[in-house]
């Protein structure tokens, strides 16, 4: 009996001596090496968006994180591998609008309710550029328009390819204006909408301000207006939303960090702590300008419902050129 009483004594001390172990593996979080996927080629804007934020939260945990790129299927391919992961803590990732646009294509079966979200840190915007070597030249947005209304079926507007996210975008714009207009969809997305409008074959077209930035500069095209929610920042911070105008009209896409599904509290905790932080940073918020996107921090539990605005706008956009293919 007295045997008995020891050998589960002991069984029991070192349950518990286990069960503390584990206690203190979870307050000591990380322990280990932190694996980030990015669902985009290197050097990509959203790489080099998210990498100094990484770098600090490696600071700050005390733990390297090692950044892996994974492009491949609009980002899906990536996504699918951070979906996957143990939820540890150990593997994490980044996220775009792409992540709307690939499940209602029917690319992937995965969107950001699927995922445990971290925070949002800087947001890519398009913008409407005009043709300085057009017949028809345009100094303001307001022109555009009224051009137009009042010469349906005349104006060429170049935007990425269907289904794209800056395609999404010049659609809304055209939908929420009412304008016919004959649309050119590049292959690629904002480097070819850009040459054709500086060559002059569109009079307009919808891109990213990074990949007009020189153009502008030179003189080729002219920043009209941004479809974003905000105006971009200086020195461009003088040309007007589309919803300024009076229109419904804008579209973004925020670069967000997430985990696999069923992320423990505590770890979410530790990290939303040091990606926040991070991403507050003084440096790093005119790191975002520099790379023409906007600063802006969307907490956790606030990604959601801001993606589920977009996603609402996207899934009409896309019925209505009949590429929708998941309609939950």
């Amino acid at each position: 009996m007295k045997r008995l009483f020891i050998a589960v004594s002991g069984i029991l001390w070192c349950l518990g001596f286990l069960g503390s172990g584990v206690v203190q593996a979870a307050d000591k979080y990380p322990v280990k090496p932190i694996v980030f996927i990015v669902p985009v080629e290197a050097g990509g804007d959203g790489d080099v968006l998210v990498r100094p934020i990484m770098q600090r939260v490696s600071q700050m945990l005390g733990q390297p994180i090692v950044i892996v790129n994974k492009p491949g299927a609009g980002s899906s391919t990536g996504y699918r591998e951070i979906h996957g992961a143990k939820p540890d803590g150990y593997t994490l990732g980044w996220g775009s609008a792409t992540i709307i646009t690939n499940k209602l294509q029917g690319v992937s079966p995965l969107d950001y309710h699927d995922f445990t979200q971290l925070g949002a840190y800087a947001t890519f915007f398009p913008i409407i550029i005009s043709s300085t070597k057009s017949k028809v030249p345009f100094n303001t947005i307001q022109e555009v328009i009224a051009y137009a209304k009042a010469n349906p079926g005349k104006l060429n507007m170049s935007t990425a390819g269907v289904g794209q996210s800056w395609w999404v975008a010049a659609t809304a714009f055209i939908g929420g204006t009412g304008l016919n207009v004959n649309t050119i969809p590049q292959p690629g997305a904002g480097a070819m909408v850009v040459s054709q409008v500086a060559g002059g074959h569109a009079e307009v077209g919808v891109a990213a301000l990074g990949s007009a930035k020189g153009m502008i500069e030179g003189g080729q095209v002219k920043f009209l207006a941004t479809l974003g929610d905000a105006r971009a920042p200086a020195p461009y911070d003088k040309f007007p939303t589309v919803r300024e105008l009076g229109y419904d009209v804008s579209w973004e896409s925020s670069n967000f960090v997430m985990g696999p599904p069923k992320l423990p509290k505590e770890i979410v905790t530790i990290l939303v702590n040091a990606i926040e932080k991070a991403a507050k940073e003084p440096d790093y918020i005119k790191f975002v300008g520099e790379r023409n996107a906007r600063w802006e921090w969307i907490p956790p539990e606030q990604v959601v419902a801001a993606y589920d605005k977009r996603r609402d706008t996207v899934r009409e956009i896309m019925r209505k050129a009949g590429i929708l293919k998941e309609e939950k």
